[in-house]
């Protein structure tokens, strides 16, 4: 048993951590310029809504229904149809580098969802507080809004980081790299299944480290919860 995983680690150990790797780089920077566009839409979503504090019917539906579509497209049709335009933004449609466009494209609508959500669980109560004290809306927005929201925010990150983590997987297939490309490449075309298991099994370890995490960190810094 144990000369057979030594036989396949040195097979495949290299191709495995290369491959894990690209995985974690194209989910961080995806993840943080999905936050650095889906953060802003989620906000603009929020204060923009009837009964916000800046309430814009016109503004709100527009974006509203560019989130929708946004997440309403499948990924591997949306990978697939933005290629041209990938390779005019990043030089290249294909490997890590090619899959950070498509991915931000998908989840920065999620992303705001998920903002939306968050921000949507602060008490009205502190909002008109601070109106009621002059605040401006910025103010409100950064020193109300978001402090408040700030451990459902956290979750919300996790949820976002694990879909965007499935996301690669998918980029994967259509020549992105990471575990998706090993899976297929090699867990498919070559009917190797132990190396299908392996990139699952480490796909799973990677969204529970995830999940752990950001739980745990929420739990610390929700005020609402005694430690």
């Amino acid at each position: 048993m144990l000369s057979a995983v030594a036989a396949f680690w040195a097979e495949y150990g290299h191709l495995l951590i290369s491959g894990t790797l690209a995985t974690l780089a194209m989910t961080g920077i995806a993840t943080l310029f999905a936050y650095l566009f889906g953060l802003p839409m989620g906000v603009i979503l929020v204060i923009t809504q009837p009964g916000g504090i800046r309430p814009s019917r016109a503004v709100n539906s527009i974006l509203g229904w560019i989130v929708n579509v946004g997440r309403s497209l499948p990924f591997i049709i949306l990978i697939v149809a933005v290629i041209p335009l990938t390779r005019v933004v990043m030089g290249t449609s294909i490997h890590v580098r090619g899959a950070i466009f498509p991915l931000v494209l998908a989840s920065a609508p999620f992303v705001a969802r998920m903002v939306e959500s968050s921000l949507a669980e602060v008490d009205s109560g502190v909002i008109e507080a601070a109106q009621s004290m002059g605040a401006t809306t910025l103010q409100i927005v950064f020193k109300v809004y978001l402090p408040e929201a700030f451990p459902s925010l956290v979750l919300g990150a996790s949820i976002s980081l694990i879909s965007i983590l499935s996301y690669t997987a998918i980029a994967g297939v259509v020549g992105a790299g990471g575990l998706g490309d090993i899976a297929k490449r090699y867990g498919y075309e070559r009917s190797e299944t132990s190396v299908m298991w392996v990139t699952v099994v480490l796909l799973i370890i990677l969204v529970q480290i995830v999940q752990s995490f950001f739980s745990f960190f929420s739990r610390k810094i929700d005020k609402r919860v005694r430690h």
